[in-house]
């Protein structure tokens, strides 16, 4: 009777997924549902997986944030904020060369080998802190090749999802990256000061270990093998491996080259306030490491609420493009409040603003993977991760470049525990723009909200507004069949999208 079923099930799916080229496009969770997941690690993969991989991944790294910062003041003491630019710099170059290649290869080969990977050397660099500062450095710059853990992340949680459960599970994810930071830094400060910075690193670095050994144990395959566009030996083209080549293929589609000119835009100022944020809270405002560890946990706690209870009701209440409208409107205001502020308390109420911001890029993936196959989503993700990769290289010397401009110099650390007064220049200028890459920062996601506004609110996979259409080829297929129970989904999105 069971066998009876399952011959009728798939030869539903069969006459519901049948590509025009012969391939059978099932979504995973279609094939989670009917038995067709591999069995490997333990359980079904769930986003809970995900979850559990960013989560300590970023914990790791979170813990290193004030050790990070005397060991780079000390490593380049004339030249700390231009030399962390440069460092952040060539690991974003790299990591947007790189993110289509490992989207592509993840899947072909599935996401967890490259779950693997990606964690690994992202971690790779977190021993050599205290071994040797210029060789940290130097592989971090390197470790951007395959940096790229949140594109094989947002595949993974695509590959084991409904298409209207998408934007829901995006934002877990990203919560879980705001949730690894509200300790984290707390936690790695008071273990600096207290037991020094060798401590830290070695617990750093243990968490990289039970992360590794979490993917290769526990994490399962989300992607079977039916699933797959070619076999284990199937190379991939130049095409699929070129970022400039995806960014022209994105070209091709106009509602994919919007949301690609939306995220550069909104993420470039994004990027380098996340690299130069901390620096400017204790030298500029003269927030103590304390103070500092503290913002960076409220701040996360909020986001947290943010990206799960708030993204979910905003997203089924004025839906996806509108939330992605909103969460730009947030970003602008933080970053004008951060650049006019000029008291402890205009910080704290820019950073609740900027926890709401946070609610964009969850709401961008969704549209992202909504106008994808399910076997590309790991391209399609790439390419969006490759974008901010380019951006975190790009922002902090664009933030750098600003500063330095403006004479207001991230350069000596020890001067904010000290009494001795900033320059008389430097107070006239932050008396009236204490922070002025900020101010460029909300001009430019400004412009990334006008572009927003043409993002259409009717698209789909059917449906090209530029009049691009896949074509049948080995990487690029459409089923033009009628809709199966996970299009019926996908309708309803579009539906609640529709405002």
């Amino acid at each position: 009777m069971k066998l009876a079923v399952l011959d009728i099930a798939l030869r539903d799916l069969w006459s519901r997924t049948n590509t025009p080229n012969g391939r059978v496009c099932i979504p995973p969770y279609t094939c989670k549902r009917i038995g067709l997941v591999l069995p490997q690690g333990m359980g079904d993969p769930s986003v809970y997986h995900a979850v559990v991989v960013i989560f300590l991944e970023f914990f790791a790294w979170g813990l290193l944030t004030t050790p990070m910062l005397t060991v780079l003041h000390q490593t380049f003491p004339q030249h700390t904020f231009l030399m962390n630019g440069l460092i952040h710099g060539v690991k974003g170059i790299l990591s947007f060369l790189s993110a289509p290649l490992i989207g592509a290869l993840s899947d072909v080969w599935g996401r967890k080998s490259f779950l693997l990977l990606t964690v690994f050397f992202t971690c790779a660099p977190i021993p050599l802190m205290k071994i040797s500062p210029w060789w940290y450095f130097a592989v971090i710059s390197m470790s951007g090749v395959f940096a790229v853990t949140f594109s094989v992340i947002f595949a993974y949680v695509a590959d084991i999802t409904a298409e209207h459960e998408r934007s829901t599970a995006y934002g877990l994810v990203s919560a879980t990256f705001a949730a690894s930071l509200v300790t984290s830094p707390a936690i790695g400060a008071y273990l600096s000061e207290t037991y020094g910075d060798t401590l830290v690193v070695i617990l750093a670095t243990a968490i990289a270990i039970l992360d590794i050994i979490f993917i290769l144990v526990v994490v399962p395959e989300s992607l079977p093998e039916k699933m797959r566009p070619a076999s284990w030996g199937a190379p991939i083209s130049w095409e699929q491996a070129d970022p400039f080549a995806s960014l022209r293929k994105v070209g091709q589609d106009s509602t994919v080259l919007l949301i690609c000119i939306t995220v550069f835009l909104s993420y470039l100022p994004e990027a380098g306030q996340y690299s130069s944020f901390f620096l400017y809270l204790r030298q500029v405002q003269r927030f103590s490491s304390e103070t500092v560890a503290a913002f960076i946990a409220v701040v996360g706690i909020l986001s947290i609420v943010a990206q799960t209870m708030v993204l979910g009701i905003l997203m089924r209440s004025i839906g996806n493009k509108n939330t992605i409208l909103l969460g730009l409107g947030f970003q602008i205001l933080q970053l004008a409040w951060y650049g006019f502020g000029s008291q402890p308390w205009m910080m704290w109420a820019a950073g609740a603003v900027a926890a709401m911001s946070s609610i964009t890029f969850p709401a961008v993936s969704a549209i992202v993977s909504r106008n994808a196959d399910p076997d590309q989503q790991g391209v399609v993700q790439g390419v969006i991760t490759g974008i901010r990769g380019l951006c975190n290289g790009l922002g902090p010397a664009f933030y750098g470049f600003i500063f330095y401009l403006f004479h207001v110099e991230l350069t000596d650390l020890d001067a904010v525990d000290s009494p001795v007064s900033l320059p008389l220049s430097l107070f006239l200028q932050s008396s009236i723009i204490p922070g002025p890459p900020f101010l460029f920062g909300a001009c430019s996601v400004l412009l990334s909200l006008l572009v927003a506004l043409f993002i259409p609110e009717h698209s789909g996979p059917g449906v090209r507004p530029g009049g691009y259409k896949k074509h049948n080829n080995g990487t690029q297929s459409h089923s033009h069949s009628p809709p199966s129970s996970g299009a019926e989904g996908k309708e309803l999105l579009l539906d609640g999208s529709c405002v």
